[in-house]
């Protein structure tokens, strides 16, 4: 996975409209970074996982 590098953050954020300095920039990046690394592994457990056992079908359901 590529980091995001604080060149790229920062047009991200001028893109979403946000005006941000330096300062920000830093202290933003590890957050963003860390994020980036978590829904790739979301992605990448959610691609790997079975299907599941049973599965719901409000169709199916009985009245009494």
């Amino acid at each position: 996975m590529d980091e995001i590098a604080s060149e790229m953050l920062r047009r991200m954020a001028q893109q979403a409209g946000l005006d941000l300095n330096d300062g920000e920039l830093q202290r933003l990046l590890p957050a963003v970074n860390r994020a980036k690394k978590q829904a790739a592994e979301l992605r990448d457990l959610i691609a790997a996982s079975d299907e599941p056992a049973a599965a719901f079908m409000a169709s199916n359901t009985r009245r009494n």
